[in-house]
């Protein structure tokens, strides 16, 4: 009996210890990862929502938390760039060959291309995550780029974000747009909180981390993107549109002091940093491209009612005063960098919405990029600028 009792002690006791070590383990030896390492997506998308866009996309995230191929070891004569930014960088709702940084990694693993650039083989991680803005984006490059050893490129989108959360929360002149909560950021990290229910056990994240490295099974989600049917609707049917807006000079000052810090931040991790301009969708639109667009809402069309829109001169309006502050601060800095839009020209054909890629708008910008990386310093000047020849 007395042995049975202390066996149940025993017990009772593990739980706990193991929990804790569980804790420990992951406070003192866990990294930071935008996506869940290891982890595979499967998005089948809604065809009356996305025409045009593949069914079914691969998200596929790799040991680095990159959606891109297997993470690279201190492979020699490898060439590896990171790309970083918001949901125009993700490229959520297009297969993963077919996203930009996915078309870039083939483009420039071409013979020809590596041998302009002195590699072996291209490398390029993806970490680009929806509604990431310049403050996000600085909290991220923080926490990950210690974690690489070497980074030839950083490549930088960034900025529509910062224009969506000020509209979201009311235009207000007095406040820029509130952060994004740091746990929200990251798929696993040293900070991550844990409870004593069994879904918040370290002990559960842990077994959920060991079954993912060993076994990789595929998330299957369905009818993805669905909410953007509402969300247009939202916008086409809304009462309340408003044409003025209050003074953006409070968001265009934060988001300028962000992405000097993030820009300054990856040029002390990288041989090279490459500043590509976010486009977006702008001209005098047809009623089928104005049925497409949900952006510029008071509130989250993708969880809440919204009724209240910015008008869409408005949006673009204030996208064009943030894209200025990057060309400021691109050339104060003298890093090199990229102006999309005279070649995102073909309205639906290369946007499906006022901000996001289709496979062909994805081809341009990967093939813009892909230029730039390989032309000579005295010839980029001639082709996208003169900042580009200046720090190159």
């Amino acid at each position: 009996m007395t042995v049975w009792i202390i066996a149940g002690g025993l017990a009772a006791l593990a739980l706990p210890i193991a929990e804790m070590g569980c804790r420990w383990w992951i406070r003192r030896r866990s990294r930071y990862y935008v996506w869940a390492p290891r982890s595979k997506l499967e998005i089948q998308l809604d065809g009356d929502v996305f025409p045009g866009l593949e069914p079914r996309v691969r998200f596929d995230i790799n040991a680095d938390g990159e959606r891109g191929g297997p993470a690279p070891g201190d492979e020699p004569g490898l060439f590896r760039i990171l790309a970083a930014g918001g949901s125009a960088v993700e490229c959520y709702a297009l297969d993963q060959p077919t996203t930009w940084p996915g078309m870039l990694e083939r483009l420039l693993n071409e013979p020809d291309n590596l041998r302009a650039l002195g590699t072996r083989r291209v490398h390029v991680g993806n970490i680009g995550h929806s509604g990431v803005g310049s403050a996000e984006l600085d909290l991220i490059l923080e926490r990950l780029l210690p974690q690489y050893r070497h980074l030839d490129v950083i490549l930088i989108m960034v900025g529509a974000s910062d224009v969506y959360h000020w509209l979201e929360e009311g235009a207000s002149p007095a406040r820029p747009p509130s952060p994004v909560p740091e746990e929200m950021l990251f798929a696993c990290h040293p900070a991550q909180r844990f409870g004593w229910k069994p879904a918040t056990l370290a002990l559960t994240e842990v077994a959920r981390r060991v079954r993912q490295s060993w076994f990789g099974k595929i998330q299957v989600k369905e009818h993805a993107g669905s909410w953007f049917a509402a969300a247009r609707r939202m916008r086409a049917e809304a009462k309340d549109v408003r044409t003025t807006m209050p003074d953006p000079s409070v968001v265009l000052v934060n988001f300028e002091q962000h992405f000097s810090r993030l820009v300054r931040r990856a040029k002390t991790h990288a041989g090279r940093v490459l500043i590509v301009r976010q486009p977006w969708f702008e001209k005098d639109y047809t009623a089928e491209e104005r049925a497409r667009f949900w952006h510029g809402g008071v509130g989250k069309p993708w969880k809440e009612k919204v009724s209240t829109f910015f008008t869409l001169e408005l949006v673009n309006r204030l996208l064009g005063r943030v894209d200025a502050r990057v060309v400021e601060v691109a050339e104060a800095l003298g890093i090199p960098y990229l102006d999309l839009r005279p070649l995102l020209n073909e309205g639906l054909r290369h946007y499906y919405d006022h901000d996001h890629y289709t496979p062909a708008g994805a081809a341009v910008v990967a093939h813009t990029v892909a230029t730039a990386l390989l032309a000579r310093p005295a010839s980029m000047g001639r082709l996208f600028g003169p900042a580009v020849a200046a720090n190159s």
